[in-house]
């Protein structure tokens, strides 16, 4: 039956209810500014009255209610949005760091006018022209020689300048890669003290909300699924691998990776295996500096060597006012030491490798010719080799645009010689070295008997740069030279004798097996023409347009940056603000919920009051 004093316990009931709406109201307004924090609401429901459907129930009409109890305390969250936001979270963080770096890139190519690469490339060109005019005078030799060294100067600031941004995005993976790690395992820790809450049935609302936050910033950083099926265990994914899985956490670790000029590689902690990322901004940041930095240097390295090399080619058939010739302009440093090429790639003492640059065939040809031969030409690539094919009727132009337009990580070119020159460019793939010839094979005679590279056809007679003593493979009367330094934009300078002694800058070409003469200016002539001829392999055809497109592209880039940038904030705005208006804390409705627990608290009292008035009635003024 029930009891007298009943009454007392329905109005403490309510006073304890109330109390903690009250309290979950205050702690609401005391986290309003608080990130992440999502708004809690204290569910109450009537207290199971005491008579159920049973055997021994009291014969009484209806049910005894005993009051209100506090059933939960529930955070308000749209988890189907919060999924919403963070699988956006990794494209806003992947355009921030783009948008930042290419800034930084667009910085480099935004030099002072006069100082530009361009600008002391046009005045290396106008020596060169004035002293075409004026071949016997030594002023305008000396002006050459500086005009030179400004040049390469600016050339080795571009380079220096593209390097240490790429150490500087190094720096920021290997401080990203330590961010992700101190997240996770902070997202594994409070998945255990969550656990344990929920076990002892409670509702762990602000462990929750800090989970979600950290959750979220580390969706900026990486891309991320999370799994929350097992509610007994959260889950976080990232390129189909768990990183987060409870209470266990996979951290990443770096490594300096020879192959990428020692640049760390990201990899699981568990396996060597490199960690593929798509997303957020870690995966900007190795994309920036392994692609779009990178090939910015890789195009800056294939102007340079292509610029010296033509340089080079004619003022070595040129006279100096001296009479001496064979000279070149300028001096690249070189990778390989042994003079064939030889190379030891794995540093264990032995030769492994053969590093070749260039190849010149022995035999002259000519552009109109028809090749009157069919075969197939096989060439590196960046997915491995490239098949050129050729048949009688081509000519040699034909296969020589063929040749450059087949995505071959080598081109082809007559030199002043009207002989086959094959050069290789920068690799593509970290683990392939740059400006190295990989491989040469033909099924036919048009490397073999027609040109005079390969001592013979097919399989038998390839050449390979996987192997020591490869130059065997080539014809004993073609000539070769060995692969350059890493980055040689960054190492090419002023030959020193012409420095030392600027009369020996060659304006001259001999004639009828005499030296040139002083005034004869056709070899500087021809060195000032190379500025407007089409001496690039591909879209840039002269020097003028690597310069136009190396800034259009960075430009473009820095738009498009920009552009998807503001659109993934927009996108991130009206999402938070979606969130906010579902989870985040109204100070109005706070304060009037307040209003009415406070109310709902007072009227408990008075009833427990009202309750105690009757009871002293019963216990202290009905007598005997």
């Amino acid at each position: 039956m029930q009891s007298t004093f009943s009454g007392i316990e329905i109005g403490k009931r309510s006073l304890n209810a109330h109390n903690r709406a009250l309290t979950t109201a205050g702690h609401n307004l005391s986290n309003a500014s608080v990130r992440g924090y999502s708004r809690q609401r204290v569910q109450m429901e009537a207290t199971h009255p005491i008579y159920r459907p049973q055997l021994n129930r009291a014969e009484r009409p209806g049910q005894v209610g005993q009051g209100v109890q506090v059933a939960r305390v529930e955070r308000l969250k749209d988890m189907i949005l919060e999924g919403r936001i963070v699988s956006q979270a990794n494209g806003e963080g992947y355009w921030q760091s783009r948008d930042k770096y290419v800034m930084m890139l667009e910085q480099v190519y935004n030099e002072p006018t006069n100082l530009s690469v361009r600008s002391l490339m046009d005045q290396f060109w106008d020596g060169w022209q004035e002293l075409a005019m004026l071949p016997e005078q030594g002023a305008s030799r000396a002006a050459v020689v500086r005009n030179g060294e400004a040049l390469i100067e600016g050339i080795h600031q571009r380079s220096r300048s593209l390097h240490e941004l790429r150490e500087m995005l190094d720096d920021e993976i290997r401080a990203t890669v330590r961010d992700v790690n101190v997240l996770i395992r902070d997202i594994a820790d409070i998945n255990m003290e969550i656990v344990k809450s929920e076990a002892a049935g409670d509702n762990p609302n602000d462990l929750l909300d800090r989970r979600d936050v950290l959750v979220e910033d580390l969706s900026k950083l990486i891309n991320i699924t999370t799994d929350t099926r097992d509610p007994d265990e959260f889950n976080i994914h990232t390129s189909g691998f768990h990183i987060v899985q409870g209470g266990i956490s996979r951290p990443f670790e770096l490594e300096a990776e020879p192959a990428n000029e020692g640049f760390s590689r990201v990899r699981w902690s568990h396996s060597d295996e490199t960690a593929d990322f798509r997303g957020g901004k870690l995966f900007a940041l190795q994309e920036l500096r392994d692609s779009d930095v990178r090939e910015e240097l890789q195009k800056l390295d294939t102007m340079t060597i292509t610029f010296i090399d033509l340089v080079n080619e004619i003022h070595r058939d040129g006279y100096g006012l001296d009479g001496a010739s064979g000279n070149d302009f300028f001096v690249e440093h070189q990778a390989v030491i042994n003079a064939l090429g030889n190379y030891d790639s794995t540093g264990d003492g032995a030769f492994d490798s053969t590093y070749l640059h260039r190849i010149n065939g022995a035999n002259r040809l000519q552009n109109e010719q028809q090749i009157g031969l069919s075969g197939v030409i096989t060439l590196p690539s960046a997915d491995g080799t490239v098949d050129v094919q050729y048949n009688p009727t081509d000519t040699v132009g034909d296969l020589i645009a063929r040749i450059n337009n087949s995505g071959a990580e080598v081109t082809a070119r007559l030199n002043r010689e009207d002989r086959l020159q094959l050069r290789a460019t920068p690799a593509e793939a970290l683990e392939n070295p740059d400006f190295v010839i990989r491989s040469l094979q033909d099924s036919g005679q048009f490397l073999v008997g027609y040109s005079g590279v390969l001592l013979a056809s097919g399989a038998a007679g390839a050449f390979s740069s996987d192997a020591a003593d490869q130059v065997t493979a080539l014809r004993a009367d073609a000539d070769f030279s060995v692969a350059p330094l890493a980055r040689p934009s960054s190492w090419i300078e002023v030959t020193e004798t012409l420095r030392r002694d600027p009369s020996k800058v060659a304006a001259s070409f001999g004639e009828a097996g005499r030296p040139g003469e002083a005034g004869n200016g056709m070899a500087a002539r021809e060195i000032a023409s190379l500025r407007n001829n089409p001496v690039m392999v591909g879209r840039t055809a002269t020097f003028d347009d690597y310069f136009a497109d190396s800034v259009a592209e960075i430009g473009l880039k820095g738009k498009e940056a920009r552009i998807a940038l503001e659109t993934q904030q927009l996108i991130m705005k009206d999402l938070r603000e979606m969130r906010e208006s579902i989870s985040g804390v109204n100070i109005d409705e706070e304060l009037a919920d307040m209003i009415r627990f406070q109310h709902g608290y007072n009227a408990a009292a008075r009833y427990i009051a009202q309750v105690d008035q009757m009871l002293d009635v019963i216990i202290n003024r009905m007598g005997v």
